[in-house]
């Protein structure tokens, strides 16, 4: 998502603070396979994940943007959460197998 697509007046709050936490996702992502502790940063990730979803229907409901837009992103948002879960649960597993490998 772009932020030049909000209006002035929600361009540097609302817009700049989706842009943000994409970015640490996407940092926090790139952590995932140095990580010592797996499972907590896939947890971080998935409570930004949540935080995105949470901004993007207050995107919505201001009217910052279209419903249809709202609905596209929130289907490719679901997806990844459920990823995401699936990738926790067998990080999970493979550390009590004693497995500690990057799936």
């Amino acid at each position: 998502m772009t932020v030049n697509i909000f209006p002035k007046t929600k361009r540097y709050t609302l817009g700049q603070r989706l842009d943000n936490i994409t970015l640490d996702i996407l940092e926090l992502l790139f952590s995932v396979p140095s990580s010592t502790d797996k499972v907590k940063t896939l947890q971080q990730i998935s409570i930004k994940v949540d935080l995105l979803k949470v901004l993007l229907r207050l995107a919505k409901d201001s009217q910052t943007i279209q419903n249809n837009k709202y609905l596209e992103l929130e289907s490719i948002l679901q997806e990844i959460g459920r990823m995401l879960g699936g990738w926790i649960k067998s990080t999970k597993q493979n550390l009590e197998q004693g497995q500690d490998r990057l799936l």
